[in-house]
C-alpha cells in the first residue's frame, strides 16, 4: 500500500465542541455533517484507490462515519492533536503505507488536487519526511484573516517559508506583518496553511516520541513540534482558481463556508 488517508476527528474541541457533527448546507441546500464533507473530500482525492479511515475517540462521530460508509479506527481520548491521533491509528491498525496523509476533519473545502499535489511531492523526494500545502491568499482571504484577529477570534493559520521551500514558522497571527494591508507592492504576501499533512512512518513515529514544545503550546499548532525538534517541513504551494479555502474553526465560520459552498456549486 503506497498511501492512505486518515481523518482525525474529536468531539471535545475547545473552540467548537461537537464540530465534526456540525452541519453545513451545500449549493442545493442539503445539509451534511462536517465529518461527511471531510470524507467526501478524501474520497475525491483517493480516486477509489487509497484507503480512507476516520480516527476518533467518540462513539457519536464513529456512528456518523459508519453511516456514510467510512472505515473507523477507534483511538484513545488522550491524543492531544490530530497528528498524535493519526500516529495512534497507524499503530493500532498496523498500517504499513509508505505515506500517511492526515486530512484534518475541519476543512470541507479542501480540493482533491491539494492532496494529490502533496502525494506527488512526497513520491518525487523519498528523503522528504513530512510535507504540507499552502495557498497564496487573495485580498479577500487576508481581510477575513485580519477580521478574525480584530474580533479576537482564533482563526486560520498562516505560514512563512524560505527559498528552499522549508517552513520557517506557522502562526495563528497573520504573518508576515502587512500593517493591515491585503496587498503590498502589488502582491499578496500572505500564505494560508492548508490543514493537510503527509508523513513518512519514521517522521510520524518520531513526532509521537517528542514532548510538546513551548511554541506548539502558545500557538496551538501541532506542526510546530516538528520545527521545534529540528525536523524540516516541506511546503507544497498549491492553487485553486475560482475556489476559496477556509476551515471551520468557530461557529461563526458556518455561514461563511456555506456561502463558499454555494458560490462554488458544491453539493
Amino acid at each position: 500500500m503506497d498511501a492512505c488517508i486518515i481523518i482525525p476527528a474529536r468531539y471535545a474541541s475547545t473552540r467548537y465542541p461537537g464540530k465534526p457533527l456540525a452541519t453545513l448546507k451545500g449549493a442545493s441546500g442539503v445539509a451534511r455533517s462536517l465529518i461527511e464533507r471531510s470524507v467526501m473530500a478524501a474520497r475525491a482525492a483517493s480516486a477509489g484507490v487509497i484507503p480512507i479511515y476516520v480516527a476518533t475517540d467518540d462513539d457519536r462521530i464513529a456512528a456518523e462515519a459508519r453511516r456514510i460508509g467510512a472505515d473507523v479506527i477507534m483511538t484513545s481520548d488522550t491524543c492531544r492533536n490530530g497528528t498524535e491521533r493519526v500516529a495512534e491509528a497507524v499503530a493500532r491498525e498496523g498500517i504499513s503505507a509508505e505515506i500517511i496523509v492526515n486530512l484534518q476533519g475541519d476543512a470541507p473545502l479542501t480540493p482533491a488536487h491539494f492532496v494529490t499535489a502533496l502525494l506527488d511531492a512526497m513520491r518525487a523526494d523519498p528523503a522528504c519526511g513530512m510535507a504540507t500545502p499552502c495557498l497564496r491568499c487573495d485580498a479577500e482571504t487576508v481581510e477575513n484573516l485580519l477580521a478574525d484577529r480584530r474580533a479576537g477570534r482564533v482563526g486560520a493559520t498562516t505560514v512563512v517559508f524560505g527559498h528552499d521551500g522549508r517552513a520557517l514558522y506557522f502562526s495563528k497571527e497573520v504573518i508576515p506583518f502587512t500593517n493591515g494591508k491585503g496587498v503590498v507592492d502589488g502582491v499578496v504576501p500572505v500564505f494560508h496553511h492548508v490543514g493537510v499533512y503527509a508523513y513518512r512512518p519514521a517522521a510520524l513515529a518520531a513526532y509521537s516520541a517528542w514532548s510538546p514544545g513551548p511554541l506548539e503550546g502558545l500557538e496551538g499548532l501541532e506542526q510546530l513540534r516538528f520545527l521545534e525538534n529540528g525536523h524540516p517541513i516541506r511546503m507544497v504551494e498549491v492553487s485553486a482558481p475560482g475556489a476559496v479555502f477556509w476551515e471551520l474553526n468557530n461557529p461563526s465560520d458556518v455561514p461563511l463556508i456555506e456561502g463558499y459552498l454555494a458560490r462554488m456549486g458544491w453539493e
